[in-house]
């Protein structure tokens, strides 16, 4: 199953277009989370990260890959 996470940094954004792109992508279940990404903490990411299913064919889904950490290293 494909499963979408979205964040955004403030209040003031909105999540809806990557909404929108995950749900075109096929993703089943959505997360959703208002969060810096310079936070390390980030509870509905790990809860994201949770839902996956090891003996599954689980994909965790993004919009780009700066909604899930600030910089790749």
């Amino acid at each position: 199953m494909k499963i979408g996470y979205a964040r955004v940094s403030t209040d003031g954004q909105t999540v809806d277009a990557q909404v929108d792109a995950l749900k075109n992508a096929g993703c089943e279940k959505l997360f959703t989370e208002v969060a810096s990404g310079a936070k390390r903490d980030r509870p509905v990411l790990m809860e994201a990260m949770a839902y996956l299913r090891p003996t599954s064919d689980d994909v965790l889904v993004v919009y780009k890959l700066d909604r899930v950490a600030r910089s790749l290293p």
